[in-house]
């Protein structure tokens, strides 16, 4: 049992520390964007949300790129070395991050490149999610999968329910101060593993050649598919909202509510407090009761309604009420989202198609923050939030269409017609 415990610590400890990171970063991009402004570059002063949005967008592309590549190196030359090396990749990436501010004497694009250098390395790392649930594959049985899968997503709410709070806390000593905290941690957990940490894959069991590394491929073979068209452009339009508030976020308080690092810091743990209660209790309850069909089609609902509070609030204080409405909606349809096409294709298929839908999910985190950036600056501070609603509520509507009950084939008798009146009763695991 002991020996088992380490490793698991470990890869608990490295899908948090690497949440951890991107929630201690994300509320302070546009801080430091603006003291790149302060260099005096009236450029990034029309620019100011994009140039966020784009640094957002540079980590998730990065990590799209190379989430595959990292599985498939690991698949050939086993999981150990791979996630130690990420872990010392993501270290090194948060030092260049916290250093940023230091090269103002250089310049604006001087600065920009450096923030620039440390998301993508960072998003490089952050591909080796996909070998730390390998890893957890190959020391689990198919009864405790589950439990070892959990674990990963509970280190996931838990790193960005903490992240925020943690930076919020550090920046009041240095802008930099919470990324160096982050890659010591990065660092102690490296050495960590690399005495602890045994290999999860025998030689035998490794490929003998490298596979395919282009996700673009995995991607295609997935929004192939007719029979789940529907509920990938449901997940496509929700994620693309969600992906733009998440990156515009902190430049929306900042500029509206005049919030500081901290303040921000504080509403996305708040976020993350929720995440962690819906997706780590409650969900788990209201599925056999409600189902997933029910449950993505109220969760939407509740996302539109939260888009449309956001984009016209007009004190601080209301946020808190609004992203904790924002946040049940989505906790509530992206799991049973998933779960539906999880359940419309066949066992020797899942991989292949959940493989597909994530990397569908991972674009969306790069086309969303540009997008959202982009209308910030040019449209208006609520031009992100009013398009979120009008895409989830345009999910809603196809997600409707889709999940509505099959009809019987057969001609109906007269007295059979009645029946098809009676309330409409939605496909569901729990009915």
């Amino acid at each position: 049992m002991n020996n088992q415990r380490s490793p698991l610590i470990f890869i608990f400890l490295s899908v948090f520390i690497d949440l951890l990171g991107v929630g201690i970063v994300l509320p302070l991009l546009p801080f430091y964007v603006k003291i790149i402004e302060e260099t005096g570059a009236p450029w990034m002063v029309a620019n100011y949300a994009l140039i966020v949005g784009a640094l957002t967008a540079s980590y998730a592309f990065f990590q799209f790129l190379f989430a595959p590549i990292l599985g498939t190196l690991s698949d050939r030359y086993g999981r150990r070395p791979i996630l130690l090396l990420s872990l010392v990749g993501a270290g090194f990436s948060y030092i260049l991050f916290g250093l940023a501010d230091q090269f103002t004497a250089f310049g604006a694009a001087t600065v920009l490149a450096v923030l620039f250098g440390s998301r993508i390395f960072a998003g490089i790392t952050g591909g080796s999610i996909s070998t730390a649930q390998a890893y957890i594959a190959d020391v689990t049985t198919p009864e405790t999968r589950a439990k070892g899968m959990g674990m990963l997503g509970a280190a996931f709410g838990l790193g960005f329910m903490l992240g925020p709070a943690i930076g919020g806390m550090l920046s009041t000593i240095s802008l930099g101060a919470p990324a160096f905290v982050a890659a010591t941690l990065a660092f102690g957990n490296a050495i960590f593993g690399y005495f602890k940490l045994p290999e999860s894959l025998p030689a035998e069991r490794r490929s003998a050649r490298i596979g395919s590394l282009n996700p673009f491929r995995r991607l295609g073979s997935v929004v192939s598919r007719r029979d789940i068209r529907p509920l990938l452009l449901g997940v496509m339009m929700l994620n693309l909202a969600f992906a733009g508030l998440q990156s515009n976020f902190a430049v929306f308080t900042s500029t509206r509510f005049n919030y500081g690092p901290s303040d921000i810091a504080f509403l996305f743990a708040f976020i993350g407090l929720i995440a962690v209660v819906m997706q780590g209790v409650l969900i788990r309850r209201l599925v056999p009761r409600f189902g997933e069909a029910r449950l993505a089609l109220t969760g939407l609902t509740l996302m539109t309604s939260a888009f449309i509070v956001i984009a016209f609030i007009p004190e601080a204080w209301m946020l808190y009420p609004a992203v904790g409405l924002l946040v049940t909606g989505s906790s509530m349809a992206t799991p049973s989202l998933t779960s539906l096409i999880s359940r419309s294709v066949g066992p020797s298929e899942q991989g292949s198609v959940l493989g597909g839908t994530q990397a569908l999910s991972s674009l969306t985190m790069v086309i969303g923050p540009i997008t959202a950036g982009l209308l910030f600056d040019t449209v208006g501070q609520s031009a992100p939030y009013i398009t979120g609603a009008i895409l989830i509520a345009s999910a809603l509507a196809v997600l409707f269409v889709a999940l509505r009950p099959k009809k019987a084939t057969t001609q109906p008798q007269p007295a059979q017609r009645l029946t098809l009146r009676a309330p409409v009763q939605f496909e569901a695991s729990g009915d």
